[in-house]
């Protein structure tokens, strides 16, 4: 089959989208740059791991295998309603929280109609809309890399279909407070779908400016969702578990429509209530990597001062688990570099922000590899 042909069987909306950038594995550094030790700061992952109660869960799973999961991840299901106070019928469950976000499309979003978002953008708050053939509206940032409450406010008035408000950003790191987000919520239209995306809520709750963010949703008349996931700070990403919570059980009967019936695999399923049974070791992986942040931000402002190796590196407010760097350069080839040293981060390559770069919180020990080959890559 030709290129061409298949081009022109493929809906129109699909030809221009971008690969979503899921970035390296382990295997493929390995394979292409020859290194054998591997530090991981790309994917914003939980460098400590997951509860030693998942991996007690999960070793007699082999006798079950040959049973389909529950589709409705009744056990799951109950266990987090208990623990959120949210209707265990107003939950929803997703292969990974994005599978939700595709979900959210495929039911509210016609050719034409308006999604708002934020800039730089998590791929896939943009990548999915336009696969439906919705227009994608994102708003930019401050001068000082925070939410622009104004323009979210006056791009609410246009009324868009969808909402996407990703609290922290990915990637930036910053957040809206709850006076902020009140704003927002007061000027969104009762038929816009508000989506609080919350993926870096564990870790967003040490900052005690952050709002509570389903005490607010409460009273909004109009539809919403907000979106978690137990890929970061439980520890689960490569089993891909996400979850939303509605303000009604009709919202979730409407996505279940079109919900793959078994989108949540066994071993998921038995992995998320392991780790939910243990928060303490969620809290501490959580409490560490907050503190690492911090001290990892401080280093990188000293070496940014004048007189530094890094000077005029900027870093945007951050309270997630990742750091967004402006290091004044295209960040590809200093990515590229990095590589060569075993060290994976993302470089952004959203026009605009080619001189940015999102490096995840690791070990003190991961931390420490990045700063000095971070260093050697900038000064060489």
């Amino acid at each position: 089959m030709t290129d061409s042909l298949i081009a022109s069987l493929a809906r129109p909306e699909a030809l221009p989208l971008p690969a979503y950038n899921a970035g390296l594995s382990n295997e493929a550094v390995r394979a292409r740059f020859g290194v054998a030790d591997i530090t991981r700061l790309a994917s914003n992952e939980n460098p400590y791991g997951a509860s030693s109660a998942v991996r007690q869960a999960l070793t007699s799973l082999a006798d079950d295998v040959g049973n389909y999961p529950d589709a409705q991840c009744t056990v799951l299901r109950q266990a987090i309603a208990e623990r959120s106070g949210i209707a265990a019928d107003r939950l929803v469950f997703g292969n990974g929280s994005e599978d939700l976000i595709r979900i959210l499309c495929e039911v509210f979003l016609s050719p034409g109609d308006l999604v708002v978002t934020q800039r730089p953008v998590f791929g896939l708050h943009e990548i999915y809309p336009r696969m439906m053939g919705a227009q994608v509206k994102l708003l930019d940032l401050t001068a000082e890399l925070g939410f622009d409450i104004d323009a979210w406010c006056t791009a609410m008035a246009m009324a868009p279909k969808i909402a996407f408000l990703p609290n922290p950003s990915n990637p930036v790191g910053c957040m809206m407070d709850a006076a902020q987000f009140a704003r927002v919520l007061e000027a969104t239209p009762t038929s816009t779908v508000l989506v609080v995306d919350e993926a870096y809520y564990e870790y967003a709750l040490h900052d005690e400016n952050y709002p509570e963010v389903l005490a607010l949703l409460a009273a909004r008349k109009g539809p919403w969702i907000v979106l978690r996931t137990f890929s970061k700070a439980w520890g689960l990403a490569g089993l891909r578990v996400g979850y939303g919570m509605a303000d009604s059980a009709d919202f979730v009967n409407l996505l279940n429509k079109v919900r793959s019936p078994f989108n949540v695999n066994m071993v998921a399923q038995r992995a998320a209530l392991a780790a939910w049974s243990d928060p303490a070791h969620m809290r501490s992986c959580v409490a560490n990597t907050v503190a690492l942040r911090e001290a990892l931000r401080q280093e990188l402002l000293a070496l940014a001062m004048p007189a530094g190796p890094l000077h005029g590196l900027r870093i945007a407010p951050s309270v997630a688990n990742f750091l967004f760097l402006d290091i004044g350069r295209p960040s590809s080839p200093v990515a590229e570099a990095l590589l060569r040293r075993g060290v994976i981060i993302k470089p952004w390559k959203e026009p605009g922000f080619e001189h940015f770069l999102r490096v995840s919180i690791g070990t003190e020990n991961d931390n420490a590899r990045f700063i000095h080959a971070l260093q050697a890559t900038m000064t060489a």
